[in-house]
């Protein structure tokens, strides 16, 4: 059996009791609503490290919109049997007053990565999940954090702010876990309809489209995200937010390829936002 804390002074007095018996922890930062891509990094942490937290905590801040936030629902009964099947150690479940007790004054900015892709369209997201983020660590204390890279300039905002600021942490990547369409795994799968997720692989496609373009040697960014958009154009039901050819560790844009690159996307199907990327790198 998980255990189970909705506080900050009872994770850390458990936690700090796992330290002091000299277990490693690994720890897995979610939103609930978990799925498969989840589970293979609860199953990672748990082959590579000793005590395995999960945190499910629904955080406002990093919503740019109010009805993202109130539509977003979990089911905690069913994330905890979730962990429960894949070994995890501890749970906190916080509330939004547990993590924000008044009226916070502190906050944690990532500047330049946070600024294009998602930054751009999503003023203040990664403000928001830097300043949680940074929060979980401090109540937590991993020695190893897990991500997903299919939120991939998430990623690479959180390995700049752990370097920048410090933190004993060592950031671990796993691989976008999809489904046999190649629709990446995500909680907001859950409200496409049935016509719209038959639509919805189009966006992994047009990706993919992209990066045999790379592969078969060109370089011109423009050529290469208009092979991306060739698909999506042929699938109306999608309203297209961005196409970018961004450096593959720094999740900055390029206009020419010179190096491995991701090829990342965001865009609407109905009213629900989804994003992807894909690694690219050239052919030999």
């Amino acid at each position: 059996m998980s255990e189970w804390f909705a506080t900050i002074a009872e994770t850390r007095r458990r936690l700090g009791e796992m330290r002091h018996a000299g277990r490693a922890i690994g720890f897995v930062p979610t939103m609930g609503a978990l799925h498969a891509g989840h589970g293979a990094l609860i199953e990672r942490a748990r082959r590579e490290t000793d005590c395995v937290v999960v945190s499910i905590f629904v955080n406002p801040t990093q919503f740019d919109r109010p009805e993202d936030y109130e539509a977003y629902r979990i089911d905690l009964a069913r994330d905890r049997e979730f962990c429960e099947e894949r070994g995890t150690n501890v749970i906190f479940a916080p509330s939004v007053e547990e993590m924000y007790p008044g009226r916070a004054a502190t906050t944690v900015e990532v500047a330049g990565l946070s600024d294009g892709l998602c930054g751009k369209f999503r003023p203040g997201h990664f403000r928001g999940v830097a300043t949680v983020v940074a929060k979980l660590f401090h109540i937590v204390e991993p020695n190893r954090a897990y991500f997903g890279e299919k939120d991939a300039q998430q990623l690479a905002v959180i390995r700049k702010m752990v370097a920048d600021l410090n933190f004993p942490i060592a950031i671990e990547a796993a691989p976008t876990v999809r489904e046999a369409d190649g629709l990446a795994l995500s909680s907001r799968n859950r409200r496409l309809s049935a016509e719209e997720r038959v639509a919805a692989p189009a966006l992994y496609r047009a990706l993919c489209a992209a990066a045999a373009r790379v592969r078969e040697g060109a370089r011109d960014a423009a050529e290469i995200r208009q092979a991306a958009l060739d698909v999506l154009v042929r699938e109306p039901r999608f309203r297209v937010e961005y196409v970018e050819v961004v450096d593959a560790a720094e999740m900055t844009q390029v206009d020419r390829v010179a190096g491995p690159v991701r090829v990342a996307a965001a865009a609407w199907i109905g009213a629900t936002r989804l994003i992807d990327n894909i690694y690219a790198e050239a052919g030999p």
